[in-house]
């Protein structure tokens, strides 16, 4: 069975998916949130002469989010099976909208056109003079026909059932369940700085927002922000209190770790993190739950329209941006006194032994980029 997942390998195109989509997601979220904020509103359709440049603003932004399902199912699908999943898997995407199974359809969707359209091009045999059409004829409509009837007649209603089910749960929650909500999601979202479970909360996260509900994703990335800052505040902490808690090496990366992590990129204060994993876990957590817990008791599950960008994502909160920048001050706050605190005074002003025979250790061509 593990040989079989891995085979699949669920989690690499759902990532891949979501690196294809949060490019939509953040140009459309950001128009959407200028628009909407100079008072435009999203709309069906645009009759010329009939609205305003506000409007026409908050329409794009809208239309783009819109299409969420049918972005994830044709990244998923893509993903699986190259260029012949993109048909199918776009299709697929677009019935997933129109049975209101959402997000959660379009990533289910994507997976079923991939695997039919693999299925296709592996199993399905044409004399010579037709192999031409496979590509762009006999792949597309068999994956179109069978992934597009399935998601209609056999999972779209028990997902669209579910997703209902989902979002009714978390609007409806309130006080209490919103700040143990957000508390959750902002210790779990750097509980392994990028690894499985981070991906695992953003990918649910990302499912919420699609449905229109914003504080989660807003929760996780105000605390992936919070984390390279929150250990330069440790360091005034410290020196505050006459405690070295930094390695000359260590505070070379703060100075370029801080300013990264204001738009949101925490890769700078890794290696920080590295040289002292477990303290460095435990204050990143306990700050991202105090910080999420802020946030998510404010707003009461509102939040940001993008899914990304740190202090950038604070405007398209609107009236809200307050509750953000709250949430990153606790986040902060609580980060770097926690670290003060637990860290043990170090003597030594240089880096330790091994850290420049690491460096030499390094193979880039081992480096992959998704």
């Amino acid at each position: 069975m593990k040989d079989l997942f891995k085979r699949l390998n669920i989690k690499g195109h759902l990532l891949t998916a979501i690196s294809y989509m949060i490019p939509v997601v953040c140009g459309a979220g950001f128009v959407i949130a200028i628009g909407m904020s100079m008072g435009g509103g999203a709309q069906d359709s645009l009759t010329i002469g009939e609205f305003s440049f506000w409007d026409c603003l908050a329409t794009i932004g809208a239309k783009g989010l819109g299409m969420l399902p049918a972005i994830i199912a044709t990244g998923i699908a893509f993903s699986i099976a190259g260029k012949p999943g993109i048909a199918p898997g776009f299709v697929t995407g677009m019935m997933a909208q129109a049975i209101s199974a959402g997000f959660i359809g379009g990533m289910l969707g994507g997976y079923l056109a991939g695997w039919i359209t693999l299925a296709a091009l592996s199993y399905i045999k044409v004399p010579t003079w037709a192999k031409g059409l496979m590509p762009t004829l006999i792949v597309p409509f068999v994956g179109c026909l069978t992934s597009g009837l399935i998601m209609a007649y056999v999972i779209g209603a028990p997902v669209s059932a579910f997703t209902d089910w989902l979002t009714g749960v978390l609007t409806s929650m309130s006080g209490a369940s919103n700040t143990v909500f957000g508390a959750l999601i902002g210790g779990l979202s750097v509980i392994d700085f990028g690894g499985p479970i981070n991906k695992t909360v953003y990918a649910f996260t990302l499912t919420l927002q699609a449905e229109g509900i914003n504080g989660p994703v807003t929760a996780l990335q105000l605390a992936n922000t919070s984390v390279p800052i929150g250990f330069g505040f440790a360091y005034l902490v410290a020196k505050a209190c006459k405690k070295n808690i930094f390695t000359k090496g260590e505070i070379e990366n703060l100075e370029s770790a801080v300013p990264m992590g204001i738009v949101n990129i925490v890769e700078g204060v890794i290696p920080i993190i590295m040289n002292n994993m477990a303290r460095g876990i435990i204050a990143s957590m306990c700050g991202g739950a105090a910080g999420g817990a802020v946030l998510m008791t404010f707003t009461q599950g509102a939040g940001a329209t993008v899914p990304f960008g740190g202090f950038l994502m604070l405007p398209t909160m609107g009236g809200l941006w307050w509750a953000g920048l709250a949430a990153i001050a606790t986040n902060v706050l609580v980060t770097g006194v926690v670290y003060a605190l637990i860290h043990p005074h170090v003597t030594e002003e240089e880096a330790p032994a091994n850290a420049e025979a690491e460096e030499e250790d390094l193979d880039l061509d081992s480096i992959v980029v998704m």
